[in-house]
């Protein structure tokens, strides 16, 4: 094994919940490894993700702030801070936020869904930019 310092930007901990209530981006990447990759998300009230699948990964939703509604696959339920969604991989999904205040998300993406870095402000600056699906 090499003798070097680690990469600072890889390891924990993550400020996740901080990262995630002061993003005011629909999508922000966080941080990216080999394998997964760590989002913040910003819903708009009345806003959702839009319905989507990952057909190669697996999903998992944190609820940092505000409430939603997640539609899994045929189940729909409420969400509340704390909470987290699994979504198994080509599972259809969407959360959907039914509040006046803005819904705060992380999320954790196996294998990483969007290139190191990226950020989109708005959901139809994502759908631009991700023609196939978020």
């Amino acid at each position: 094994m090499p003798n070097q310092l680690p990469n600072p930007e890889r390891q924990s901990p993550i400020p996740i919940r901080a990262a995630a209530i002061t993003n005011n981006a629909f999508v922000r990447v966080i941080h990216t490894g080999s394998h997964e990759q760590i989002v913040a998300m910003t819903v708009p009230p009345d806003g959702q993700t839009g319905e989507h699948a990952h057909p190669e990964g697996d999903q998992l939703y944190v609820v940092v702030d505000g409430t939603a509604e997640a539609r899994v696959g045929d189940l729909v339920f409420a969400v509340l801070p704390g909470a987290i969604v699994f979504v198994e991989a080509g599972t259809p999904h969407n959360i959907v936020n039914r509040a006046v205040l803005p819904l705060r998300l992380a999320t954790v993406d196996a294998p990483p869904t969007y290139p190191p870095g990226t950020v989109y402000l708005t959901r139809a600056d994502a759908e631009a930019a991700e023609p196939a699906g978020l």
